[in-house]
């Protein structure tokens, strides 16, 4: 019988959001509710007050947005918002300093902190909350959270995010609705045996993934069987520490393809959009690098095709906001879904230069709850538009992480540069190193790249190393030029070798330490003597020298130099990477003593080659390694990096346990032969 009274879930199903979010409602007293025989029942005519609440809210432009984000993407939003009039509050951590181009700041403990984000959104009056990329972009949690609050949230449905983030089901959502899939097994049993005997289903080359993951962390590639189980634990561990969720998923691996996926954007009606393609293939350690608009590869009737494949991917979770759909493009045009982003892309930039929209006004508009305003009919693609992404990153070490202090900045005219950076600013390891993106668009492909190159060529960052010396080197390479990167290039490709600087910088690094009051007494070969040429004992890469001071500054060469005093430090820029330069104390006999014994053993000292934490250490002491066997797994941005042995022999010495944190170049281990 029916009593005019319904169950959480029939509340839920008719005002089209979660029974968590009805939960939440009736916990804060904005949804009444009784309970009959121990059940939650809830009025049905309470619905039409929270349906009007809802509407009157969707119904008002937006005043004040808090961004719930940090660094370039957070300095990015707060620019349209305030160019939209919108009042701009954003958070920072104790240890991180407050974005620019805001009206209000917050602190809080975490950017993971889902209640404090939210609690300082309430205390700042704010309307909206403004996610980014990142941290809690994709949460559905964090999104019941925003609503509960009775804030409006800068994205999709909650129940969206959930279904595109789960990567098994969203493979079985695509697949459902006529979108291809790679073969693969996302099935709920996730034991060894199972997750092998679906490996050899599949076939090799194959990709684990995690479920719950995205961005390229906890990813492994697995070329032979026996290399499957050491990825499967990998992958596992990654997984639980980045995600939260240990599951994963097994996908046959597509050599040579391109990475391409499609920009959509849909209202709160159901009207939506797509923006054409970005072609994404030029990465390294399945992270991308360099991004472009349009693919290169993709004509007009493969970019329809997409586009609707992408449409209804995205119609099929009741999609709202920006959001990507990523495909794995083969040479023949066959393209094979890959995964969903709910939110907006890091490369957004180049879209919004071939389109002539500003994406983050559109999510805001939509957001306030206006109409898409426009059909497929008007988006058209004008000319060619290219991005670089620059990473905190030691390209020529295998692209580890780096950190430092930015003691230098110089960006270039004439393209856009979307960065928080700037002097004085410290690059740790604890959040994504991804420091800036120059964006550059021109008339054709060609000219774009061109732009983008000049630019790359005016760049200078000094204290931290960089890729920005890989990225003038990959933009000028003719794979690249010819529109043939894949996703597997850059790992094919043979780098260049470390930048070495010439006997002319080291005398400029000698001039200006002098120049600039570095130099103490101490730090002389020789001294100050009567008749002789003084000279200064400087150290870098492990190599010690004394450099012949000039006394004539016109034989200083041109390159970008700077130094920290408190650290008897300097930085050049060569060839765009950061070089660094110490001042040397005058040699001691017992250091010379020191470096002949361990330059006549016949063994190796591993160090660590980033700052990271120890999260295994895999021999004892005493024990026998194999040449390149791993001796300590290090993690740093919540990815696992091996140190190997150089040689096989005894481990001699450990000098690090597990959950110690170390910095770059610290000792590890001792290996002898």
């Amino acid at each position: 019988m029916d009593d005019g009274t319904l169950t959480p879930r029939q509340a839920a199903d008719e005002l089209g959001v979660t029974v968590r979010t009805v939960q939440r409602w009736v916990a804060a007293g904005r949804l009444p509710a009784r309970r009959v025989g121990g059940r939650l029942r809830l009025s049905r005519s309470s619905l039409a007050a929270m349906r009007a609440e809802g509407a009157a809210v969707a119904g008002r432009p937006l005043r004040r947005l808090l961004i719930a984000n940090r660094g370039e993407i957070a300095v990015r939003v707060a620019r349209t918002a305030a160019a939209m009039g919108v009042e701009v509050v954003a958070i920072h951590t104790r240890e991180d300093r407050p974005p620019t181009g805001v009206d209000r700041t917050f602190q809080v403990p975490s950017y993971l902190d889902a209640e404090a984000v939210v609690a300082a959104a309430v205390e700042a009056g704010a309307e909206a909350v403004h996610p980014g990329y990142g941290f809690l972009a994709e949460n559905p949690a964090f999104v019941h959270a925003v609503t509960a609050a009775g804030l409006r949230w800068v994205g999709p449905p909650a129940d969206a995010i959930a279904a595109m983030g789960d990567k098994a089901a969203a493979r079985t959502t695509a697949a459902a609705h006529g979108v291809a899939v790679l073969p693969g097994y996302d099935g709920p049993d996730q034991d060894d045996a199972t997750l092998i005997a679906a490996a050899h289903r599949i076939g090799l080359p194959l990709l684990v993934k995690p479920s719950a993951g995205g961005g390229g962390k906890g990813m492994h590639l697995v070329r032979g069987a026996d290399e499957l189980p050491d990825a499967l634990a990998a992958a596992r561990r990654e997984a639980e520490r980045a995600f939260g969720d240990a599951r994963l998923i097994l996908e046959r691996l597509l050599d040579g393809a391109r990475h391409v996926e499609v920009q959509v954007l849909f209202d709160a009606e159901g009207a939506g959009v797509h923006l054409g393609e970005r072609d994404c293939s030029a990465q390294r350690r399945n992270q991308k690098i360099v991004e472009e608009a349009p693919g290169p590869a993709v004509d007009a009737a493969l970019r329809e095709r997409m586009g609707q494949a992408a449409l209804q991917v995205a119609r099929a979770v009741g999609y709202v906001s920006a959001g990507t759909v990523e495909f794995l493009l083969d040479d023949a045009g066959q393209f094979y879904f890959l995964e969903m982003n709910t939110r907006l892309q890091v490369e957004h930039p180049v879209t919004e230069a071939v389109t002539g929209r500003d994406l983050v006004a559109d999510q805001l508009r939509i957001a306030a709850g206006e109409p898409l305003g426009f059909t497929q009919r008007a988006v058209q693609l004008s000319g060619h538009a290219v991005e670089a992404r620059l990473y905190a990153e030691d390209a020529e070490n295998g692209f580890l992480p780096a950190t430092g202090s930015v003691v230098h900045l110089r960006w270039p005219e004439g393209v856009r540069v979307d960065t928080a950076l700037r002097p004085g600013d410290e690059v740790t390891d604890r959040y994504d190193p991804m420091l800036a993106k120059l964006i550059a668009h021109g008339r054709s492909r060609a000219e774009a790249l061109e732009r983008l190159t000049a630019a790359l060529g005016e760049t200078e960052v000094l204290g931290v190393r960089t890729n920005l010396r890989f990225l003038r080197w990959l933009l000028d390479q003719p794979v690249m030029r010819g529109g043939e990167m894949r996703t597997d290039t850059v790992g094919a490709m043979a780098l260049p070798a470390p930048p070495s600087p010439s006997d002319a910088a080291w005398r400029a690094v000698a001039a200006a330490a002098v120049a600039g009051g570095l130099a103490p007494d101490g730090a002389w070969g020789g001294g100050w003597r009567l008749n002789q040429t003084p000279s200064l004992r400087l150290e870098h890469g492990g190599e010690t020298r004394s450099v012949v001071v000039a006394r004539d500054p016109t034989s200083a060469i041109d390159l970008p130099l700077a130094s920290v005093p408190t650290t008897r430090t300097l930085h050049l820029g060569v060839e765009g990477q950061s070089l660094e330069f110490r001042l040397a104390d005058a040699p001691t006999v017992e250091e010379a003593a020191l470096r002949a014994s361990v330059i006549g053993q016949e063994g190796a000292v591993l160090a660590a080659p980033m700052p990271g934490r120890v999260i295994a250490v895999r021999v004892a002491e005493g024990a026998t390694v194999g040449e390149r066997e791993p001796v300590v797994i290090l993690e740093a941005m919540k990815m696992e990096h091996a140190v190997l042995s150089p040689l096989a022999g005894r481990v001699a010495r450990l000098a690090v346990v597990e959950g110690q944190q170390v910095q770059r170049g610290d000792v590890l281990a001792e290996v002898s032969a």
